[in-house]
């Protein structure tokens, strides 16, 4: 019978330590037939911690793996590590130098500094929660929290802007407008520049309407796809955008992403251009 190996590993960070235990993980998934333990070391500070891990994984033998962003930091662990001749794995610093090399910029020596891309990452995860819940004007209260306010008769592309919007982290509500219809007390209290007027072409919303119809199975010739409907819907809206004074954009021949940006723009955010998400 095969004697199993046993390996100790040693994970030493100045976070929480996730991405050297990850990348530990990557490794000895490669050696199934290997007993591995982990010895986790977040939040490594000082000298005196990195001399007692080493100590001990000159005491029980293993490897040292790290990943330590902190100025200086690396280095402590590579010297006590040959000093007690345990093997040491910098993840890191090998990296981090040849960036500097070939981008000319010093890195930050910040600790934890991918978890300021993670609450980026959950900051869009709410954007878009934000999108979907004050989607089709669910709950005009939504309009008071926004970032940005969507109006427009249908198909004038409301939803896909609002979840590309939130993509870019920004809190969007929309409201359909349908002529003759309730326009909430809470969008008149909304700072007019966040509000953002979408119209269309007669005859492209013709066609789009109809087209739509169609893929239902349904009678592509109804009210919903009437020019004088349509152009009944184009003018209530118009009236309306004149009335709050909101920027105006006609989606006709833009993409999605040509639409998010002229608001981006209007909002001061043109940093964020599409296919540039930070």
């Amino acid at each position: 019978m095969t004697e199993t190996k046993k390996l100790n590993l040693y994970v030493l960070s100045d976070s929480i330590g996730e991405t050297s235990f990850k990348l530990a993980q990557a490794v000895m998934a490669q050696f199934p037939n290997v007993e591995t333990t982990y010895n986790r070391y977040p939040f490594i500070r000082n000298e005196k911690q990195i001399n007692e891990v080493v100590q001990r994984a000159h005491d029980e033998g293993g490897l040292v793996i790290h990943t330590l962003a902190t100025k200086g930091l690396a280095a402590l662990v590579h010297q006590a590590c040959v000093i007690a001749h345990v093997p040491d794995f910098d993840l890191m610093t090998p990296v981090i130098q040849e960036v500097t090399k070939q981008t000319g910029e010093m890195p930050t020596y910040e600790a934890g500094a991918i978890h300021h891309l993670n609450e980026k990452y959950f900051d869009r995860i709410s954007a878009m929660e934000f999108a979907v819940l004050y989607d089709d004007g669910k709950d005009p209260k939504g309009f008071l929290e926004a970032d940005v306010v969507l109006l427009g008769p249908s198909r004038t592309s409301k939803t896909p802007l609002s979840l590309f919007l939130a993509g870019r982290n920004l809190k969007v509500a929309n409201l359909p407008l349908v002529p003759q219809a309730h326009i909430p007390e809470e969008l008149w209290k909304v700072d007019r520049k966040k509000i953002i007027g979408l119209t269309n072409d007669v005859e492209v919303l013709n066609n789009i309407r109809r087209e739509r119809m169609i893929a239902y199975g349904l009678n592509p010739d109804t009210t919903y796809s009437n020019v004088d409907e349509i152009r009944n819907e184009l003018k209530f809206a118009h009236d309306l955008y004149e009335k709050l004074g909101c920027m105006v954009i006609n989606v006709a021949q833009r993409s999605i992403e040509e639409t998010a940006t002229l608001i981006l723009e209007h909002l001061g955010l043109d940093d964020y251009r599409p296919n540039a998400m930070k």
